[in-house]
């Protein structure tokens, strides 16, 4: 989810104080014929989007000044500028100062967020030379200052980063359901945030704001809307069964809406759920017409919502078997990253998930924040997976709410290599001093996501958010660097959760080994149904070695295409083709292949190095694929 934070107004000096972050501690009709599917901007796998939260300039001190100072002005692509909430009466954009229900308190108030806008930090709040962007104090009778001023001055320094506004949040997502429930509520909507946000006629309050004085700092919108069609938002939230397809028409009225203003392309995004349950109430198949962007919140999956644990990572990149948590319903399969994105691009039937977003346009989510518990045993295993007293201490520059705490908040923890660990199985990290435990970002698992990015021709990163970093901004820099950096020298699917022992090479032909065990033995570890494969595993059945050409589980050697069968285990009876033919199946250019996969082309046989399709064996660019030599030579 993402969190939209909580702000006390202090009505008789007309200023908006500090107070705190709203954090979620409860468990995280067709469009109309008028609505035509535009041909959104797609993306080559590393793209750079991060939020700038409205709150951030209060409590934490952190001005659009910082994003340029530290230098992520330079790096990103875009910027979402959150949150703007919903007119719980009229159902359009608006502007007022009004604050929303403080925590903890907030959390179970239905009607936390009615009302409340902060048009006070949007473009009402002054800045002196020593916080904006150009060094510049803002003067008097300017017709807007606060932070959308502040926007301006960033893009005029950095005039290739796009700013998109966000509409919604955690918060801010009660009327969506009433705002997107027919044509002419979606129309009035749609429209009443472009005149606003886009025209930039925002209202006259405190003496700012006027006509058209907020043009030109928007390039789009980003519609966070959580969640369509369930009730597992903010309590309270309206929802309706409606809500699915009226999902797909909100997004196509914005675009229709967009792209009739004309002169640019306008970019819509939308942050859409990290959970199969909550996938399942979106048309996955249709949104992707419509949209630049769908940024995945692949994070909080677990947290102290659960107040005694088990302990479990934020971000788990790929299952665990031994995962405590309870399966999703109505299937078996539970939180993780993996799962999430194939939803959305391949589908998954257990959820009734048709799949076919598009994955050139689908970006994964990093959070600079963790979840946290305290009271936590050690276990067998540096505190995962088990009990816990509570959630973790509060901190207040993230509102002191327990269980949370931003990266720049837990020095010492998450920056200490003696208390950071990391799982191999689900290639996620975990934080552990003695007693409390924190799930979240690491160097390495930003690694390994932006490999998994590249190697699933996804779009590149989300990232939530920019005020939680550090002043050198250390996993934003780690992100940045990973996401625009190549395809790894490997690609497979979730790894083996067994050791196995090669013996053989993968460029060697089936009737060779580099060892030669006794006669009759198979030096390879057994083929096991319930672990998972990388390609180029070695495993041994019935006699004989297989080695696998791409990720799988389950698939039986000698009866799956997935399996190379490399011959009998030494000593055994061989069965060897005749010279120059090939047993490896022949390269197909529409195949996507792993690392590992081993294919015959024109009489030789060939090993991908890495991920590849399309990419000619012999003649390919980007050198993917290593000649083995002739079949059977």
């Amino acid at each position: 989810m993402h969190l939209k934070k909580r702000l006390a107004l202090a009505a008789a000096a007309l200023a908006v104080l500090p107070f705190g972050v709203g954090v979620a501690l409860a468990n995280p009709h067709a469009p109309s014929a008028q609505a035509q599917a535009a041909t959104p901007q797609t993306s080559s796998g590393g793209v750079k989007i991060a939020y700038y939260d409205q709150w951030a300039i209060y409590q934490n001190a952190y001005y659009l000044k910082n994003v340029d100072q530290t230098g992520v002005a330079d790096k990103l692509d875009y910027m979402i500028y959150d949150f703007e909430n919903i007119d719980p009466t009229n159902l359009t954009c608006f502007e007022t100062t009004k604050a929303t229900t403080p925590d903890p308190g907030g959390e179970t108030d239905p009607n936390a967020g009615d009302g409340a806008e902060d048009s006070f930090a949007d473009y009402q709040k002054s800045y002196g030379s020593d916080i904006s962007v150009d060094g510049t104090a803002d003067a008097y009778g300017m017709p807007i200052v606060g932070n959308f001023h502040q926007l301006q001055q960033l893009k005029k320094k950095h005039p290739n980063l796009k700013v998109l506004l966000s509409l919604g949040g955690w918060t801010y997502s009660k009327y969506f359901s009433d705002a997107a429930a027919s044509d002419a509520s979606r129309k009035k909507f749609v429209s009443s945030c472009i005149d606003m946000f886009i025209k930039g006629n925002i209202p006259s309050q405190g003496g700012y704001g006027g006509p058209g004085t907020a043009a030109n700092i928007f390039d789009g919108f980003d519609i966070d809307w959580e969640y369509p069609g369930t009730s597992t938002g903010h309590v309270g939230n309206h929802y309706s069964a409606n809500d699915t397809q009226n999902f797909t028409a909100l997004l196509a009225e914005f675009r229709s809406e967009l792209d009739a203003l004309g002169g640019k392309h306008y970019a819509l995004s939308a942050a859409t759920p990290g959970g199969q349950d909550k996938v399942a109430k979106i048309e996955t198949d249709k949104i992707g017409n419509y949209l630049d962007f769908a940024n995945a919140m692949t994070y909080d999956m677990h947290g102290a919502w659960d107040a005694t644990g088990p302990t479990n990572f934020q971000d788990p990149l790929y299952p665990s078997p031994g995962d405590p948590s309870t399966a999703i319903p109505p299937g078996t399969e539970k939180y993780n990253t993996d799962d999430i994105i194939k939803a959305y691009t391949k589908g998954d039937a257990a959820y009734g998930i048709k799949g076919g977003f598009p994955a050139n346009k689908l970006t994964v989510g990093i959070p600079f924040y963790y979840r946290g518990w305290t009271g936590v045993p050690a276990g067998p295993n540096h505190g995962l997976y088990q009990s816990a007293t509570g959630p973790s201490a509060p901190h207040p520059l993230s509102g002191n709410v327990p269980g949370i705490g931003m990266y720049k908040e837990l020095s010492g923890v998450v920056d200490n290599p003696s208390d950071t660990f990391y799982d191999p199985t689900t290639k996620s990290a975990w934080f552990y001093d003695g007693t409390s435990f924190y799930g979240g970002s690491s160097k390495q698992s930003i690694k390994d996501r932006a490999d998994y990015v590249h190697c699933n021709g996804l779009a590149g990163f989300m990232m939530f958010s920019l005020y939680d970093l550090d002043p050198g901004a250390t996993l934003f820099n780690e992100a940045v660097n990973d996401i625009s950096g190549g395809a790894p020298s490997s690609c497979g699917g979730p790894p083996t959760t067994t050791t196995t022992t090669t013996t053989t090479t993968t460029t060697t032909s089936p009737t060779t080994t580099t060892t030669t065990p006794p006669p009759g033995t198979c030096s390879a570890a057994a083929w096991n149904a319930g672990t998972a494969y990388s390609g180029g595993a070695v495993v041994s059945y019935n006699g004989h070695q297989y080695t696998a050409k791409w990720w799988t589980q389950g698939e039986t050697p000698g009866s799956a295409a997935v399996w190379t069968d490399n011959g009998a285990c030494s000593g055994g009876t061989t069965t060897t083709a005749p010279p120059g033919s090939c047993t490896a199946a022949a390269w197909n250019a529409t195949m996507a292949y792993s690392g590992g996969a081993v294919v015959s082309y024109n009489g030789h046989k060939w090993t991908a190095k890495w991920w590849t399709q399309g990419d000619t064996p012999g003649s390919n660019s980007q050198n993917v694929w290593t000649d083995n030599g002739v079949c059977n030579s």
